[in-house]
């Protein structure tokens, strides 16, 4: 089974996931799948400005598409993103969770079902709790979780939450995070 990287944030998160990606090399394997909180009632450009400061291929994941590696997608405002076990996406309108829609932690689950121990998860900067569980379950079936060291984040609600829930495989600044996928896949 293939292996797929997500990655959840919320306020502060872009800053820190730009550091990472525009530090991800071009040759990258395998699918990079993200979902941050964004203003609902309003396109997405996170696919445009990230195309331009890294060197993968980046859209905005569409339901039924299957994920293609090498690939940055980005879950659409105000809808959930979950990943399936034939690695395609699904996009619903069901009630937010943690009060979020998109919601982190119905990816991460998702994930966690879908692909099992070949799950590496990384949690950013962020104003709530949510990703938490997701991480939690992401460990449970084998997979690797990553948060964003507190003391990094613009917010650290989110990561702060996440560290008294589980305990990651790391807790990692947003350079050393790239630094990881760069070794490891």
């Amino acid at each position: 089974m293939r292996k797929v990287v997500v990655i959840g944030g919320s306020a502060g998160a872009i800053d820190a996931l730009m550091r990472i990606m525009s530090s991800i090399n071009p040759s990258f394997a395998y699918p990079i799948v993200c979902v941050l909180h964004v203003m609902p009632g309003r396109p997405s450009l996170l696919a445009e400005i990230f195309s331009t400061r890294c060197g993968l291929k980046t859209k905005e994941a569409e339901s039924t598409e299957k994920a293609e590696n090498g690939t940055i997608y980005f879950g659409p405002p105000d809808y959930h993103l979950s990943l399936e076990s034939n690695g395609s996406f699904s996009l619903s309108t069901e009630e937010p969770v943690n009060y979020s829609r998109p919601s982190i932690d119905l990816l991460f689950e998702s994930a966690a079902y879908a692909f099992g121990a070949n799950v590496v998860a990384i949690l950013l900067s962020g104003a709530n709790s949510d990703g938490a569980e997701g991480l939690a379950t992401i460990l449970k079936r084998g997979g690797r979780v990553f948060v964003q060291d507190p003391l990094t984040a613009l917010f650290p609600e989110m990561p702060q939450a996440a560290l008294e829930r589980v305990k990651p495989t790391g807790m990692l600044a947003p350079e050393a995070i790239a630094e990881f996928l760069n070794s490891v896949f």
